[in-house]
């Protein structure tokens, strides 16, 4: 049996999820923050989140992965 490289949960998908005080079950915000890009973003709502994580899944997968060997 093979084992994969690939972490299952790899570190470049950690995130820091901080709510504001003020946020609510109906009502999220806060920021999100990629804990290996360092990247942040803020978020007004539930939508706002999964957009923001969705966008920063994009934004990972649509840079070369570094491990091309040009073949």
């Amino acid at each position: 049996m093979a084992l994969n490289p690939e972490s299952k949960y790899p570190s470049r998908r950690a995130y820091v999820l901080k709510m504001r005080g003020d946020a609510k079950p109906d009502a999220l915000a806060g920021r999100l923050e990629n804990l290996v890009t360092g990247r942040q973003r803020e978020f007004a709502s539930g939508q706002d989140l999964l957009e923001s994580i969705a966008s920063d899944l994009q934004a990972s997968t649509d840079k070369p992965s570094g491990n091309a060997t040009g073949k």
